[in-house]
C-alpha cells in the first residue's frame, strides 16, 4: 500500500464511523444521549447491574473515557452506580426505572438507522459487512496488547 489516502483501510472505516454517528445524533437526540452513553445503554439492557470493567470490555474503552460516560448517565437519572457488596472496589452499574423505560423509547433506533442508510448504499449487504467488521475487530484485538 502506498501513502495516499484513498490507498488506506482504515479511512473508508474511520469517515465511515463518524457519519454513521452523525446519523444516529438527531435518532438518539429526543431520547436526551449521545452515541457513546446510547453504547452503554444498549449494554446494560441487555446485562444490567455489570461491572464497570465488563462494560469497558464490551465497548473496547478504556475506564478514562468510560467513567465521565457513566457519571453522565447517572446525573442523567438514568443508572446508578454502587459498589460490590463482596468487593468494594469493584463498582457496578445498574439502570434506574427510567434507564429501563427509555428503552421502549429507543426500540426503534436501529430500524430509523437502517432506513437512513439503506438508500445511501443499496448494494451493500449490511450482514456480510457487519461480519467483516466483527472478524476485523476480533483480528486486531487478537494482536493488540
Amino acid at each position: 500500500m502506498s501513502l495516499r489516502l484513498d490507498d488506506q483501510l482504515c479511512f473508508p472505516i474511520y469517515a465511515a464511523s463518524r457519519r454513521i454517528q452523525a446519523v444516529y445524533r438527531p435518532l438518539l437526540e429526543p431520547l436526551g444521549l449521545t452515541y457513546p452513553q446510547y453504547l452503554v445503554m444498549l449494554v446494560l439492557w441487555e446485562e444490567d447491574g455489570l461491572r464497570v470493567s465488563a462494560i469497558g470490555d464490551r465497548l473496547a474503552l478504556d475506564s478514562g473515557t468510560l467513567t465521565p460516560l457513566l457519571k453522565r448517565l447517572e446525573a442523567a437519572g438514568l443508572v446508578e452506580r454502587r459498589r460490590d457488596a463482596s468487593d468494594n472496589r469493584v463498582v457496578r452499574i445498574s439502570l434506574t426505572d427510567a434507564g429501563q423505560a427509555l428503552r421502549a423509547q429507543a426500540e426503534g433506533v436501529p430500524r430509523a438507522l437502517l432506513a437512513c442508510v439503506a438508500p445511501a448504499a443499496p448494494d451493500i449487504d449490511a450482514a456480510a459487512l457487519k461480519a467483516a467488521l466483527d472478524a476485523l475487530n476480533h483480528g486486531l484485538a487478537e494482536v493488540l496488547p
